[in-house]
C-alpha cells in the first residue's frame, strides 16, 4: 500500500484525532467516514469544528442541543402560520 502525506490545518487534524484511538490510523478514521461508518449524517458534524477545545462528545451535546432548539422553533412557527390559515379562511 502506498503512502501520501498531506497538511491539515490544526483544527482539521485535532477534529480527526478526536476520533482516531491508538489501534486506528488516522487513514482508518477518513476511511470510516467515507464508507459511512462514523457520524455519516453531516448535520451531526454541523460545527463541529467551531468548539477549539471541546471533546467530541461534549461538541455532539451542544450541537443537538442547537439543533432541538431549531426544531421547536421551527414547529412553533409552524403551528402560529396553521393557526393564522384557520382564522383567515375559517
Amino acid at each position: 500500500m502506498s503512502s501520501m502525506n498531506i497538511s491539515l490545518k490544526k483544527e482539521a487534524y485535532e477534529f480527526l484525532r478526536s476520533f482516531k484511538s491508538e489501534d486506528k490510523s488516522f487513514s482508518d478514521v477518513i476511511l470510516e467516514f467515507k464508507e459511512g461508518k462514523k457520524n455519516s449524517n453531516v448535520m451531526e458534524l454541523f460545527g463541529a469544528l467551531k468548539y477549539k477545545g471541546i471533546n467530541l462528545a461534549e461538541r455532539k451535546r451542544i450541537m443537538k442541543e442547537f439543533r432541538d432548539s431549531f426544531n421547536k422553533r421551527m414547529e412553533e412557527t409552524r403551528k402560529k402560520m396553521e393557526k393564522i390559515r384557520h382564522d383567515r379562511h375559517g
